[in-house]
Parts: structure tokens; sequence; C-alpha cells
């Protein structure tokens, strides 16, 4: 079944961007969502939140992370973020570990899950490498776009939830966190300038694909942010979010 409906602005848009709710959904297929921001945004806890009401909706669904979410991708994220060894580690190092976490989730888990109509939430995704280690980091854009197209194929997010928060309230957020005893997280460590560098690519992301990109402020209570963004995906995406009646078979028919 495919659902159509016309571009329209959305109230909530940049000035200058395009906005869409959608052209053409096979509503058959599961929803991909993405959240980004920088560290301290309250991404994760949005994440918690949406998964949450999808369950109570009786929606099915897979949350994931980048990196991480498969055997392989937890192996690489725990190089990247936790081990000793990556004091040592290089931008373009990064970069490739990155993407090969990436394209083990999209093949073995994301696009086989949304092929089969489950609803896929993914805390971040291709929009942080295009922003840490692209635009942070200083690496070539062009060879890290190419890297994400390659990573990704055609699977690319139906919405992206950026939550913006200046970078000290965040830089609180993320001193305030209870961490577990041990290494602490190696992307975490970064100076202030770093993340500023984060939050100005990240704020630049709607003016180029505001078909895709949502840019939330993330400095108002939870549950606020919470309601604007199930507004948001029930304007876009609203027929893949009804509740799902039980499949009834006949036991004596195979057709």
């Amino acid at each position: 079944m495919i659902l159509r409906a016309s571009r329209t602005a959305h109230p909530n848009q940049a000035l200058g961007t395009s906005a869409a709710t959608f052209e053409s959904r096979d509503v058959s297929r599961g929803v991909f969502l993405t959240f980004e921001g920088s560290e301290g945004c309250g991404k994760s806890t949005q994440v918690k939140r949406l998964a949450a009401r999808l369950a109570r909706k009786g929606l099915p669904f897979l949350v994931t992370r980048e990196p991480g979410g498969t055997a392989i991708g937890e192996k690489i994220r725990e190089l990247l973020q936790f081990a000793p060894e990556s004091a040592a580690m290089r931008a373009e190092t990064e970069l490739l570990l990155f993407e090969a976490s990436r394209s083990q989730l999209v093949r073995e888990m994301i696009e086989p899950t949304l092929t089969q109509g489950t609803h896929v939430i993914a805390d971040r995704f291709f929009d942080s490498t295009t922003v840490y280690q692209g635009a942070a980091r200083a690496l070539d854009p062009k060879i890290v776009e190419q890297l994400n197209a390659f990573a990704i194929g055609n699977c690319r997010p139906d919405l992206t939830i950026i939550l913006e928060l200046d970078v000290a309230a965040a830089r609180g957020r993320m001193l305030r966190r209870v961490r577990p005893v041990g290494t602490p997280d190696r992307m975490e460590q970064e100076p202030l300038e770093f993340y500023e560098r984060v939050s100005a690519a990240y704020r630049e992301l709607p003016a180029r694909e505001g078909d895709r990109v949502q840019l939330i402020d993330g400095s108002r209570s939870a549950d606020q942010v919470e309601a604007e963004i199930w507004r948001i995906l029930w304007e876009r995406f609203g027929a893949n979010f009804q509740p799902r009646q039980p499949r009834i078979e006949n036991p004596k028919s195979k057709i």
C-alpha cells in the first residue's frame, strides 16, 4: 500500500529550508528514525521514550545504536570508545572504524528489519560521522561523504531528529551523568572547542536536507521534547504508527 501526501512547510522548520510530510511511502515497510546531537543533549532519553510509546501502541520496533548494534559493531565500539589503546587513535582510523560498524549494522540488522515492517530507532547514524569526523576532526568532507554513502548503500533514514542544546548546558549534563567505574568514554573527553564545532555543524544540517532533518530545542523538559517529536512523527508517518490489527488466518487455507 502506497500512501501519498503533498509537500507542506513544517511549522518548526528553519527559515530557508524545505520540508515535507511524505510523498510516496510504502506503509508495509518500517520507518527508519535516527536521533542525533552532541553529548549530553538528551537524545538517548528520547530514544527510550519513543520506544516506550511504540511499545504501548503494540507496534514492532528495534532500537539500535552507533557504533555497535551487532556483535562486530560492539567490538568496534569498545575499541573506539573505551579500549586503552584508543588514546593513540588517529582521526582517519576513527573514521574507518565507524564506517565499518555502520556497514555491518545496516546489512545485518537495519535493512532486514525495515523490510519485515518493523520500525527502527537508531541512537546516531551517518550524520554523526559527517559532524564529528568531517567537521570537528576536520577530515576531507568529500571523503567522509563517499565513505558514508558506501557504508549505508540505499538505507537512508526517513527522519533524523537533532536535539540542539547549548554547549555549556550539555557539558553540565555530561558532568552530572553517572558512569560505571572504569575507562572513560574517549569521545566525551574532548576540549570544549571540539563540541562547539560539533554543535555548529549539526545546526547546518537542516539547510542541506530539510526534508529529512529536524532540529529540535533540547533545552526544554523531556516531556516537552517528547511531545514535539511525536507530533512530527505523527504528521509525517501517521499511517505507519496506527495500532496494528491482529492478523487472522484460516488454518485450513494456505492462501
